[in-house]
């Protein structure tokens, strides 16, 4: 499922391909000495020598209505060396994904969380070995209780992969979870959602049923059974540190818009 959502991100105009396609050829040169964070009538924004940021695609101003946000886009500009490297900018990245996605694809974020809540990692249960059985029904069972008293609904967990169908009330009540929130935040929602595998998790975590900890925690449950049993693989840990650098943009994001 985490695979799925990561394939829907390839499909966000957002700058984010741009930037490990730039990883493939030759980085630009670092062509700006000093960087600051401007206030201006729609928010914040990073400048550098002087003129605002603009998204690498359409060339569009960017702003944010977070201080937080534009700092920490602030420092990842002002720690760039010799060359400019978007694979070392995640909240920049974050962010043009949002800003040339367009506020027309914010529904579109919200019904992709709502999509993946419908068949979420957390319903979907292995039936062996009773060691991954019995962690699943810890930590997961402890999520859907927790969405389940905060929202009034009720989930149809199931063993297998087959498709279960969740009740509509609760389904209506998930999407309502979601609603109000900007372009911004439900960016960082997908974020969450495909990093995790989980439209639940980054419901929980949106309002604050969970922390960002136990948010991962609950993600990893099968490929940490995974790591008990057979130790860990360095690509794996380096592929899974660098989602957790993901991840942890988008709880800022989350945090600071929340």
């Amino acid at each position: 499922m985490r695979d799925q959502l990561e394939d829907a991100h390839k499909h966000m105009d957002d700058g984010y391909g741009r930037a490990q396609h730039l990883n493939k050829v030759e980085l630009p040169k670092r062509f700006y000495s000093s960087v600051d964070v401007a206030r201006g009538e729609n928010g914040y924004s990073v400048t550098l020598d002087g003129k605002q940021v603009r998204t690498p695609g359409h060339k569009i101003p960017v702003e944010v209505q977070s201080l937080v946000i534009a700092q920490a886009m602030a420092e990842e500009w002002a720690a760039q060396g010799e060359f400019v490297d978007p694979a070392t900018m995640p909240m920049v990245r974050l962010i043009n994904s949002a800003v040339e996605s367009g506020e027309a694809m914010a529904p579109a974020f919200r019904a992709e969380v709502g999509k993946f809540a419908s068949s979420d990692l957390l319903l979907y249960r292995a039936d062996s070995p009773q060691e991954l059985v019995e962690t699943q029904e810890a930590v997961w069972d402890d999520v859907l209780v927790k969405l389940a008293r905060h929202f009034d609904v009720a989930f149809q967990p199931t063993i297998g992969i087959i498709h279960q169908k969740q009740p509509d009330s609760t389904l209506e009540k998930l999407d309502a979870a979601l609603e109000g929130q900007g372009l911004h935040m439900l960016t960082a929602l997908v974020s969450i959602t495909g990093l995790t595998g989980s439209g639940l998790l980054a419901i929980a975590f949106l309002h604050q049923l969970l922390s960002a900890d136990d948010v991962w925690l609950a993600a990893h449950v099968d490929e940490d059974h995974q790591i008990r049993l057979w130790g860990e693989d360095d690509e794996a840990m380096e592929r899974r540190a660098k989602r957790r650098t993901e991840f942890d943009v988008a709880v800022k994001v989350v945090e600071a818009l929340r």
